[in-house]
């Protein structure tokens, strides 16, 4: 067996060292010698090839660090380049369309933005490319990249404005619309009279004339449901379709905001009377239908013609409305003035005077016929057809001649009990009168003498009631006779 150094057989020395090493666990130090540390032996000795990974780390956490800082660099000059003001001198509009590289390009060419590149990175790196909004805008002077991002994101479009006055026909409202060069299309559906709702309406460049004649019947329907939920109690109506057929006359007769409860208080004891309405503008409506207006005035055989709409012939409402009404007429019929009215006429100054019977009706009607008389006396005979015409809506027409006569065998309507004088100008000629000098033109439109009124279509006629005293127009039901 062979031996060791110290003398003992070689697989003899681990046992020894094994030994020692547990006699050293199991003996106890001293206290100074228990708490000495243990000695940490020393690292192995580094390879070449471990150098060259440090290094390798260490470049290329430096490289990171410099892109971060160019980054960060990059975009704290990105974000006050996008927030600086921009180079528009002025306000500009633009008509924008297409996605974000077209709009960009556009704006760039417009002038609006000095870099489409920074442009279109601010959207991308704010999230928005996709949320611009094509349209007509108003970018205001030195406008910045964001304030611009922000206007096409929220798609704070310029709005422009049409006005639809009260008392308009569905065709005159589409005419109105068809010369609007900001809206585009064709009305296709056409509405059905008083359903639309006169009002002044915003819209968008772009927006179809469908779209804005849908959204002014549902603002209609809107308000009707709402004037008919407030409708007073006892009024003769029985559907929100007659408030408006009822409101759309009211409407057509006076253009005064303070006389549209009384003027439907009227014509609301009228129906609850069984009287006519005797409305002139009926009478209009029948004739022409949605074309507003005659061009001309009534001639007297026309208010005898029956239509349905004439409400001279007519007992109660006509069949629809002559016109569409605003909310204020709407209103002044769901909740009418409590008199007991049953006749109105002009009285000169734009608006009418009211009358609770028949012989205080016939002294105002005689009061404003002297003052049509002091006026025809004060202006001089127009030959001039612009001075003669007697629809603010109508052409010209030939100065006016002797008034027709009634046909044979026709009943015609009791005398005129609602207003005498018409939404549109009454009384007109059949025939021209022979030319005269021209003359210039008067502010009231007068007929010659002889021929009919031109604001009162029953003057001089059997329906007249300074002529037929004995007519008693609370009993519709005894209606005179012409003479042949």
């Amino acid at each position: 067996m062979a031996e060791n150094e110290s003398g003992k057989p070689e697989d003899e020395a681990p046992r020894e060292a094994a030994k020692r090493s547990f006699f050293r666990r199991i003996v106890p130090k001293s206290p100074n010698a228990a708490i000495q540390p243990v000695a940490v032996p020393p690292p192995p000795p580094a390879t070449k090839k471990d150098r060259t990974f440090v290094h390798f780390v260490s470049g290329f956490l430096s490289l990171v660090l410099v892109i971060g800082l160019l980054a960060v660099a990059g975009a704290w000059f990105g974000y006050t380049q996008f927030m600086a003001p921009g180079p528009l001198s002025s306000d500009k509009v633009v008509v924008v369309k297409g996605g974000v590289a077209d709009v960009a390009d556009q704006l760039a060419r417009e002038g609006v933005i000095d870099s489409h590149l920074l442009f279109m990175a601010g959207l991308y790196a704010t999230g928005r490319s996709a949320q611009i909004k094509a349209g007509e805008y108003l970018f205001h002077q030195r406008a910045s990249l964001n304030d611009i991002a922000n206007t096409l994101v929220e798609g704070k479009a310029i709005l422009h404005a049409v006005t639809i006055p009260e008392g308009l026909t569905v065709q005159q409202i589409i005419e109105r619309l068809a010369e609007n060069d900001i809206l585009v299309g064709d009305v296709v559906n056409m509405p059905k009279e008083g359903s639309l709702l006169p009002d002044t309406y915003k819209f968008t460049r772009g927006m179809t004339r469908q779209q804005l004649v849908d959204r002014m019947a549902q603002e209609q329907q809107k308000v009707v449901r709402e004037v008919w939920g407030r409708r007073g109690a006892d009024i003769p109506l029985k559907s929100p379709q007659d408030l408006v057929i009822l409101a759309s006359i009211v409407e057509k007769e006076t253009g005064k905001a303070d006389e549209r409860t009384r003027v439907a208080g009227v014509f609301v004891n009228r129906l609850n009377r069984n009287m006519r309405l005797q409305s002139d503008p009926t009478i209009v409506y029948g004739l022409v239908g949605g074309k507003g207006t005659l061009g001309r005035g009534i001639r007297r055989d026309e208010i005898a013609q029956e239509t349905p709409y004439n409400t001279y012939v007519i007992v109660g409402l006509p069949p629809g409305p002559i016109a569409n009404p605003g909310r204020a007429a709407l209103e002044a019929v769901a909740n009418p003035s409590r008199t007991r009215e049953l006749y109105f006429v002009a009285d000169g100054t734009g608006g009418h005077v009211f009358a609770e019977t028949l012989d205080q009706h016939n002294k105002n009607v005689q009061r404003w016929r002297q003052i049509e008389g002091e006026r025809r006396d004060q202006a001089p005979i127009a030959a001039d057809p612009a001075a003669l015409k007697t629809d603010s809506d109508a052409p010209p027409q030939p100065p006016p001649g002797p008034a027709p006569a009634q046909g044979k065998g026709k009943t015609p309507p009791p005398p005129k009990g609602g207003r005498q004088q018409p939404a549109a100008a009454q009384a007109a000629p059949s025939a021209p009168a022979p030319a005269a000098a021209p003359q210039p033109a008067t502010a009231v439109d007068r007929a010659p003498t002889g021929a009919a009124s031109a604001v009162d279509p029953v003057a001089g006629t059997a329906k007249d009631p300074l002529l037929n005293r004995t007519f008693d127009l609370n009993s519709p039901k005894t209606v005179p006779q012409l003479s042949p």
